[in-house]
């Protein structure tokens, strides 16, 4: 005879079915990302420089993790362009030429232009609060000393300015290049050889050309834009 199955407690109102609920914890952060955001910051924070190799013994024992989930991230960050894996050598630290800078710099560029020409002057305060939030964040990873971080929200106030003209396709292809554009950036806010630039007068920068999109004159924007891309890319 079959045993009777304790019925389940009913769920409280407006709570998501079970199945919907266990999905929910499998969606959760994985070590496998975990770990590769980890390194992305060492990357990105120039603690790992273009070049280095990524040794598994001493990544697994700073991690604190075994070595199946940290190949499953140094694969994605190889998907991503971040690494390379090379013959004889295992995965390096991705290094970027002068023409795969030059690349990168026009790309965005172009994306950049076609917002600001569509985008200034703002029309929707909303999406201008975006931008000051991201270049808020950008203050405090100054004054943190956190290069990887202040990598990222310099991505993301530059992906605020392609914001502003609400158009998604745009966004897609801007985001499409996001770890691309962030190696740039980290290539040229700091190197283990030089530094180019204080992180002051790395946000400042940025300030300034917040302040110029807020002034509302597209023309004004775009000239900016092109200093602000010269400085941070191609002067050395």
């Amino acid at each position: 005879m079959t045993a009777a199955r304790t019925p389940l407690a009913p769920l409280p109102a407006g709570a998501p079915p079970r199945a919907a609920r266990g999905r929910a914890r499998i969606e959760a952060p994985s070590l496998v990302h975990l770990a590769a955001d980890a390194v992305r910051g060492m990357i990105l924070s120039g603690q790992l420089a273009p070049g280095d190799r990524l040794l598994e013994e001493r990544l697994t024992e700073e991690l604190g993790i075994s070595r199946p989930p940290l190949r499953e991230a140094l694969r994605l960050l190889q998907q991503e362009g971040l690494i390379e894996t090379r013959p004889r050598r295992g995965s390096v630290v991705a290094t970027l030429t002068d023409q795969d800078v030059y690349e990168i710099l026009t790309l965005r560029s172009a994306l950049e232009r076609l917002a600001v020409e569509l985008g200034v002057p703002v029309r929707a305060p909303e999406r201008l609060e975006v931008c000051r939030q991201a270049l808020r964040r950008m203050e405090e990873c100054a004054a943190a000393e956190d290069r990887g971080a202040l990598v990222r929200s310099a991505y993301d106030f530059h992906a605020s300015i392609v914001a502003l003209a609400g158009h998604r396709r745009l966004d897609d292809s801007y985001a499409a290049v996001q770890q691309q554009v962030m190696l740039c950036m980290a290539r040229n806010l700091y190197t283990r050889e030089h530094e180019y630039e204080d992180l002051p007068t790395h946000v400042a920068r940025h300030r300034h050309l917040l302040e110029t999109i807020e002034g509302g004159d597209p023309d004004a924007v775009l000239a900016e834009l092109a200093v602000h891309g010269e400085r941070s890319f191609l002067k050395r």
